[in-house]
């Protein structure tokens, strides 16, 4: 279908935000991503434009990011976008093949793309993303987080311009908490006595919901629970494992035995990813939920929520003698190595990259800004407070391993911990795991 214009619409979660035949986009490779899936400005439009393309996951939201194409065309008369819709990041395998075959052919199409924070150093290794040096300057890199514009760099160059950023969190019911204990606990031993005993009270039917099905969130659940123990999944310089170490390996026995030991975790969190955590987090059964940072304002809406003026939000949890540790998500902009027209691309990112469109997707969207100066934003404080009080987890979120081979990295993963949560021989499978990521890496 083809429409000219984006009309916002309320969604129930990033699994359902854009509905495409997995099969189809896959025979594909993101080729069908033309006007008869995706919103285009009508071509008559970009007369006397240079005309470029931006493909990007979409984002649950009260617009889409067709919206802010659609604003980027009208507010100026020299470039004309035209929005490649991808699927929703809840669909990360998708998203990922689509562009690496769309990149791979070296058509220079999309001129502009989004890209996971994890996909950046197989990109620019690759060559399909062009470094953006050129670009920019000290004056410009200071504006954004330390820690998002390194995971923006590969091999020493800035391959990637920060767009919004997203950490794990942690998800509570204030009124169970206020009434079993008073304070949002700290350490995961804390957290789960406290949800059990709102179990036991009949106040909720789970204590802790998480997302354990084999997909990229479980990588990120257990970048978090590991890295809150010191430890992590592979060694600094990314060419061995770590998660055969001690840390690692009650880091995964912890997720396990939420489930089988402690049953405060339903068995139905290893089919889980994001929205059905959220779900049942949202409709008030569960006093503890592990997710990002769209399900706020869902929580708040009165139409979807059972839970409104009852959430708060904070940092995860941590091992004794660790501290909180949250993934770091988002996507970045990249320029496609190949583009016919660099100025036209730079204009039009650097415009999306813009406090102004931050703030933006921040509003309309839930999704953390990479400038830090707009979580001071008075407007923003306002609209979306929970994100003012999350901005040290913003500054400190925890990077999932950094490789060039991350897309086998995170299928490695992705299997060997789900065996290991499913089977409970988490030692035997970490191991083994373990000699699989040093013959991928090593």
């Amino acid at each position: 279908m083809t429409k000219t214009k984006h009309t916002p619409v309320r969604r129930t979660g990033p699994a359902h935000v854009t509905k495409m035949d997995r099969r189809a986009f896959l025979a594909t490779g993101g080729a069908a991503l033309g006007a008869t899936t995706l919103g285009m400005p009508r071509r008559a439009r970009a007369q006397g434009r240079t005309e470029i393309s931006f493909a990007s996951a979409s984002f649950f939201g009260s617009e889409t990011f067709g919206d802010l194409v659609d604003s980027f065309n009208e507010s100026q008369d020299r470039v004309m976008v035209r929005y490649l819709e991808l699927p929703p990041p809840s669909s990360s395998t998708e998203v990922y093949q689509g562009l690496v075959q769309q990149l791979a052919r070296g058509n220079g199409t999309p001129d502009v793309f989004s890209q996971d924070v994890i996909w950046i150093a197989g990109m620019a290794a690759a060559g399909w993303a062009l470094p953006l040096d050129e670009f920019v300057d000290d004056a410009m890199t200071s504006q954004y987080f330390e820690g998002t514009l390194a995971a923006c760099k590969w091999d020493g160059k800035l391959t990637a311009l920060p767009w919004f950023m997203d950490t794990g969190m942690m998800y509570h019911r204030t009124d169970l908490v206020e009434k079993h204990g008073g304070t949002v606990p700290t350490t995961w031993a804390e957290m789960a006595k406290m949800g059990k005993a709102a179990q036991e009270a009949g106040d909720a039917e789970f204590g802790f919901v998480w997302q354990g099905k084999q997909a990229e969130v479980l990588v990120c659940d257990a970048v978090e629970a590991i890295a809150s123990n010191n430890g992590a999944i592979l060694s600094e310089d990314g060419r061995s494992s770590r998660i055969g170490d001690a840390e690692a390996i009650e880091a995964i026995q912890f997720l396990h035995d939420t489930i089988n030991e402690l049953q405060i975790s339903p068995s139905d969190v290893l089919s889980w990813d994001e929205e059905p955590s959220r779900q049942v987090f949202t409709n008030g059964q569960s006093m503890f939920l592990r997710n990002w940072s769209y399900v706020w304002p869902i929580a708040q809406d009165p139409s979807v929520s059972e839970v409104v003026d009852k959430v708060g939000a904070g940092p995860l949890p941590h091992f004794e003698g660790g501290s909180s540790a949250s993934t770091l998500g988002g996507y970045q902009l990249g320029m496609n190595a190949n583009t016919s027209d660099r100025d036209a691309a730079w204009e039009f990112m650097s415009w999306m990259s813009a406090p102004e469109q931050q703030k933006r997707i921040a509003l309309n969207f839930g999704l953390g800004p990479s400038r830090p100066a707009l979580f001071d934003d008075a407007q923003i404080n306002e609209e979306q407070p929970f994100m003012a009080t999350l901005r040290p987890v913003f500054t400190g979120a925890t990077a999932r391993p950094v490789t060039p081979e991350y897309a086998k990295v995170t299928l490695a993963l992705q299997s060997g911990i789900s065996k290991a949560l499913v089977n409970g021989r988490v030692e035997q499978e970490m191991k083994a795991l373990s000699s699989q990521l040093d013959g991928i890496v090593g």
